[in-house]
């Protein structure tokens, strides 16, 4: 059977959550290459160095006169990741500006979190040239496919077209009301947040600081994604790693779950179908995802551990938060 051909009959869902996929991971655990497995996660956190570079260059470029230690920037990016691994909705992302603030004297939120925007934005460009590859290929799933994949967290839309017309709508016009709440009202914040962008205003420093040091966590994403597929048994090639990294893209789209766990799988367990059986490929996207989520979750708390002491980063991120408000 080719790529894009209808749903074959071996596709039927053989679970109904990630919860279940786990069990099928742990059950074919014996059958893991622990050697390509670790090759992948060498070049995930050879993907995590690069990109603290990126971010780095971002941050000095806004706080020209300011000391900007690369140890602090990698700690607060790898302790964002950690917490992103385990806690929906983007947490972690708070843990990385509140970490970063705490290693760079006069440092504003609104600059730190315009300097993480610019930070993802390389990342968007490649995401959105490997979707549009994936599309000719006709390798992801239609509307008429999505609501009966399983654990895809956001098939309510496809479900609910009216629904999430509505939402869609509060959401636009909410953002819309504050943006001009914002300009009109709160010059300071939005000259706070320029400075966040100054990297852009010097294409050379961020072609030569920023895109290379991101294309290099690209060819390194692109690494371990291989290495991880031969660690499983799944065909590896150059096209399955590349849909790999599209399939990872969008089931971190919507961020209700850790890292897009669940979605991820209905995905995987979709584009793969022509190459394997359905326990083979949740024994792949579960046992991929459980190991990047240990070593981000250690890594990123061994990093909280160090730079606050303690563990605790959900009261430490409530503190900051005081303190911001109540100078």
């Amino acid at each position: 059977m080719r790529r894009g051909d209808p749903v074959s009959e071996t596709y039927a869902p053989a679970v109904s959550d990630f919860f279940d996929a786990v069990e099928v991971f742990f059950e074919h655990l014996a059958a893991v290459q622990w050697t390509a497995l670790g090759i992948a996660l060498l070049f995930h956190v050879a993907r995590l160095v690069v990109r603290t570079f990126a971010w780095r260059t971002i941050l000095a470029a806004a706080y020209p006169e300011t000391r900007v230690p690369w140890p602090g920037v990698f700690g607060a990016y790898v302790a964002g990741v950690g917490v992103n691994a385990i806690f929906p909705a983007r947490a972690g992302d708070l843990v990385k500006l509140m970490l970063v603030h705490r290693r760079i004297e006069g440092a504003h939120y609104p600059t730190l979190g315009a300097t993480l925007l610019v930070e993802t934005l390389f990342d968007f460009v490649v995401a959105v040239l490997l979707f549009v590859w994936a599309l000719q290929l006709g390798v992801l799933p239609g509307l008429d496919v999505l609501p009966d994949l399983p654990s895809i967290d956001f098939s309510w839309m496809v479900r609910h077209p009216r629904l999430a017309a509505i939402v869609a709508g509060c959401v636009f016009v909410s953002l819309a009301i504050l943006s001009w709440w914002g300009i009109h009202r709160v010059r300071a914040f939005w000259q706070e947040v320029g400075q966040g962008l100054a990297i852009l205003r010097d294409r050379g420093r961020f072609f030569s600081g920023v895109v290379t040091w991101q294309l290099l966590s690209w060819v390194f994403r692109l690494g371990s994604a291989y290495y991880f597929l031969k660690a499983f048994a799944i065909p590896a090639n150059l096209e399955n790693a590349l849909l790999v990294l599209v399939v990872q893209g969008l089931s971190t789209m919507m961020p209700f779950t850790p890292g897009g766990a669940g979605t991820e799988q209905g995905l995987i367990a979709y584009v793969f179908r022509d190459e394997a059986g359905t326990a083979e490929l949740l024994s792949f996207s579960v046992g991929m995802k459980i190991a990047i989520i240990v070593v981000n979750a250690a890594l990123g708390f061994a990093a909280i551990g160090i730079m606050l002491r303690t563990f605790r980063w959900r009261r430490a991120v409530r503190s900051e938060e005081g303190l911001a408000e109540n100078p």
